[in-house]
Formats: structure tokens, C-alpha cells, sequence
């Protein structure tokens, strides 16, 4: 990945942290990794556990970052999620999967929010 997306990437994120804590999400972990890969924010809306992917772009030229989440993302971040919750001993905890979606265009920064945006991977479900 080059140093510009990485740049980008972590911009992205800190304005999604932000705007989080602004509706009312306590942020427990960022960048939590493991050997399946990477969950960009843990956090509590209330009493679930939200598992947040951020997706930053720099114009919506190629679509936005919602729909940048295929079935094969949703398949890797199912299994991380469940991965995380068996780790911390969560898995009675309520969960779901959120995406931030930020646009940051030059002009103004565009910040999306979509709660419940998938759910895990059926093949997961216990």
C-alpha cells in the first residue's frame, strides 16, 4: 500500500473517531489486529459491541465507501468479529457491524454513518 493511502487511510479514520464519539459511541479499541486481519474501530453504541469499518475516499468517482464492502469483506470481517468476541468472552454480548463512510474531497469532508449495515456471515452464527 502506498504512503499516500496509508496517509489517507489513517485521516479517514481519525474523522470517523470524532464523528463516533460524537454520536455517542464509547471507542473501546482501534486498529485491533490479529492473524484474520484488521477491525479499523471497536466500540459500544449503548449496550452492543459495534464492529466499525471505515472506508475513506478522496472523490466519489469510483462509488462511495458503503459500497466498496463485498460479500468477501463482509466474509473476513465475520470471522475477526467472532474471533474478537470469543477472545474477550463476548459472545452473549449484542454486536453488529457499522460502516463509516468519509469523503474528503478538498472542499469539505463528507462523513456517513450506516448502523447494522451487514450481519455476520451466516457461516459463522453459532
Amino acid at each position: 500500500m502506498s504512503r499516500e493511502r496509508i496517509i489517507i487511510g489513517k485521516s479517514g479514520e481519525d474523522i470517523a473517531l470524532d464523528f463516533l464519539k460524537k454520536q455517542d459511541y464509547h471507542i473501546i479499541e482501534r486498529n485491533f489486529k490479529s492473524r484474520l486481519g484488521e477491525l479499523d474501530i471497536i466500540a459500544k453504541d449503548a449496550n452492543t459491541v459495534c464492529f466499525v469499518e471505515v472506508k475513506t475516499r478522496t472523490s466519489s468517482d469510483k462509488g462511495t465507501g458503503f459500497e466498496s464492502i463485498t460479500k468477501d469483506k463482509q466474509h473476513k470481517l465475520s470471522k475477526l468479529a467472532l474471533a474478537y468476541l470469543k477472545t474477550h468472552n463476548l459472545l452473549k454480548q449484542k454486536a453488529r457491524f457499522d460502516v463509516v463512510s468519509v469523503l474528503l474531497d478538498g472542499l469539505s469532508n463528507k462523513t456517513e454513518l450506516i448502523k447494522n449495515a451487514f450481519n455476520l456471515d451466516s457461516r459463522y452464527t453459532y
